[in-house]
Order: C-alpha cells, then structure tokens, then sequence
C-alpha cells in the first residue's frame, strides 16, 4: 500500500485512535522533558524538542478534525494526553538531572552529620540557630539529584526526627562542587548531562 493513501484507505478507522493515543503520549512526555530542559537552562536542546512535540501535536489535531464524528478519537487522545504526563514524570525522575540544595535542621548528631558528609566529599555550610524546642544546626547540603535518596537515608539514620527540605537549583558555583567530583556531571553543560553515563564505582 502507498504511504501516501494510508490516511484514505479503510484500515485507517481501525488503527487511528491507537495512533492518536501513542502520539499523544510522545507529545505531552516531550512537553514534560521541554519544560525540564527549559528550567535547566538548555536553550539549544529545548527548542528541538518544542518543535516535533508541536508538529506531532498538530498531526494528531489533524486526523482528530478530519474524523469529528468518532468519539473512540477523543477517548484516545485523553488516554493518551494522561499517559504522557506520567511517561514524562517517570522519564525525568530517571533522568534525575541538576543539582539540589537540601537543608537540615537537626538537634541530634549534627556535628557527627556534618563530619560524615564532610567526609565524603561533599561541600556542608552550617550554621547554629533556635527553635521552639532549643538550639539545632541548620546544614546546607548541594547535591546531584541522583543522590538525594541515599542523603536523606543517611540523615534519618543520625536523627528519624530532622526536618529536611529540598530545592532545585538552576546554576551552581564551582565553590559547591566536590574535590572529588571534579570530572563528573557537575560541570558538564547542561545539554551534555542528558547524554552522559559514568561507570558505577567498583
């Protein structure tokens, strides 16, 4: 069969809402990713996305107007529209890219928390203060978003109690960056951090 006659043959009915489902899950996950990559400063990378996510967009609203009078259409690209939001979440939670501020405020351990962080390599700012139940240490802590599970982890080990938030971060300093990491994604630019493996450490 042509290509060209696909759009006007009889098998066209069957198969499109599943067409319109899968292009609209590829269009919205690139939308997701459009909006990372924007917030990450990647001026280059986002604007190649916006354009095939508008131009499957624009496929789809096409053989969406052309067949008004199928509601199987519509259910399709819903479907597709609420499968692509959680593609594009999944996808950037295992992209995991950027770097993040988490800060500390413990009573407990602070000071053995802060000299284990220090240990591994990490750049820690701390700063006592006062709360409502007595003196805490407040701990400043950038780290890879790849990393936050395993801090947090370890911050529940020196205190199940310590209050904890978490930020994003769009540029950071090369004060922030660990001596040991030098190398790492941490001064890759940012459009290179989407394509960048490291071997696990042995």
């Amino acid at each position: 069969m042509n290509p060209l006659n696909f759009l006007d043959s009889d098998i066209l009915p069957y198969v499109l809402p599943v067409l319109i489902f899968l292009s609209r899950v590829i269009d919205v996950s690139l939308g997701t990713l459009r909006i990372i990559f924007v917030n990450r400063g990647m001026k280059f990378l986002a604007p190649i996305i916006g354009f095939f996510e508008v131009l499957i967009w624009l496929l789809v609203i096409g053989q969406i107007m052309r067949n008004l009078n199928s509601p199987v259409n519509y259910i399709a690209y819903a479907a597709g529209f609420a499968t692509g939001n959680f593609v594009g979440i999944y996808l950037e939670n295992k992209l995991a890219m950027g770097v993040t501020l988490i800060r500390i405020i413990t009573q407990t351990r602070a000071k053995e928390l802060i000299q284990y962080f220090r240990a591994g390599g990490y750049y820690v700012t701390n700063v006592p203060a006062k709360s409502n139940s007595g003196d805490v240490e407040i701990i400043f802590l950038p780290v890879r978003r790849r990393e936050i599970k395993e801090v947090i982890e370890m911050v529940k080990t020196f205190n199940p109690n310590a209050i904890y938030t978490i930020a994003d971060m769009r540029t950071v300093s090369y004060g922030a960056v660990s001596a040991e990491n030098k190398h790492s994604m941490w001064h890759l630019p940012a459009y290179r951090q989407l394509f960048h493996f490291r071997r696990k450490g042995k």
